[in-house]
């Protein structure tokens, strides 16, 4: 397994990670031991970065976590996240970046995950009253007291970066990057270079779509999968017009004997190697086809033809609700 730096303060991960969010919340019922083999499989193919969330399952994906990792933890990198607030329904309610509210979930994360440090702590998104030199100064003490050891930001804009890195360096930007997301290459993804911020891409297989295995809406609902409710880009004609662009990356796919999850990350990985892509997933089979990525070498004229199949702005739909969009860039 290949190695890549985010940051410039250290962190060395697997140049491919592992998203642990469906493996409790969202996609659908996944099995508990299932996902744990599959944390346990990451290790055995040199896949060590593992990202959660506290909000995830409500905690429950970080206390998974944690299971799976007991008496391996040296061998993993973990990075979790604060800042989204959820009531007890599930629904998100707001964001929430005071000191003494960063500091109570590191706690909790801490415990939860039983573990005595976290690797890599994020703010899930940024919260627009109060001033990010205030979070992040209370990130920066938790540094200080060995209980962080490396700190990163989500969905934040450039200015956001640049006001969060005078209080402390910012290893890692977590943005969503895929074939049909590419907004951050126009400027998020320079200002990450700029200042020598790691880029961390969630979403890379376009939330499983871009991977062209399921083509009918109507497996999601047979599943209990919630991606129809809750993306736009999931819903009605918008699914029908980013179905027509699956089908030509799965032509291009199969031209070069590879499968669409593969061409798709694999095409994220040639962007640079301060990119490190976190593709989720709750079966051992998948983490391995995604880790195909790694040996699956894209030409130029590849390159250039997944580039007009997917311009800028191609896909259909946002990529959240008005709610959630509001979130971004902040």
């Amino acid at each position: 397994m290949r190695r890549r730096t985010l940051g410039t303060q250290g962190l060395t991960v697997s140049a491919l990670g592992l998203g642990c969010m469906g493996m409790s919340e969202f996609y659908g019922h996944a099995e508990e031991a299932q996902s744990i083999e599959t944390i346990h499989r990451a290790l055995d193919l040199g896949v060590n970065f593992l990202d959660t969330a506290d909000i995830y399952g409500q905690g429950a994906n970080e206390s998974l976590v944690g299971k799976a990792i007991k008496g391996k933890r040296r061998q993993y990198i973990i990075a979790t996240k604060f800042g989204m607030v959820r009531d007890p329904s599930g629904a998100t309610v707001g964001v929430c970046g005071r000191p003494d509210y960063v500091r109570s979930c590191c706690e909790k994360s801490l415990k939860r995950l039983g573990i005595d440090e976290i690797d890599l702590y994020y703010q899930h998104r940024v919260d627009k009253e109060v001033p990010i030199e205030e979070t992040v100064g209370e990130m920066s003490r938790l540094v200080d007291e060995g209980k962080v050891l490396y700190i990163g930001l989500s969905e934040a804009a450039p200015q956001t970066l640049r006001r969060a890195f005078a209080v402390h360096p910012v290893s890692a930007l977590q943005s969503e990057y895929s074939l049909w997301t590419r907004d951050p290459e126009e400027e998020i993804i320079p200002v990450c270079r700029e200042m020598g911020i790691g880029f961390v891409p969630y979403s890379p297989l376009g939330r499983a779509l871009l991977a062209g295995k399921v083509l009918d809406p109507e497996e999601f609902k047979r599943k209990g999968d919630s991606r129809l409710e809750r993306y736009p880009r999931f819903q009605g004609g918008n699914f029908e017009k980013n179905l027509r662009l699956v089908r030509g990356l799965l032509e291009v796919a199969d031209r070069l004997s590879c499968t669409a999850a593969q061409l798709a990350l694999a095409w994220i990985l040639v962007q640079g190697e301060d990119i490190v892509p976190i593709p989720g997933t709750t079966r051992p089979r998948h983490l391995e086809e995604n880790v195909g990525a790694l040996d699956l070498e894209v030409s130029d004229e590849d390159l250039l033809e997944l580039a007009r199949l997917f311009p800028a702005g191609v896909a259909s739909g946002d990529r959240y609700f008005e709610a959630g969009m509001e979130m971004l860039d902040s």
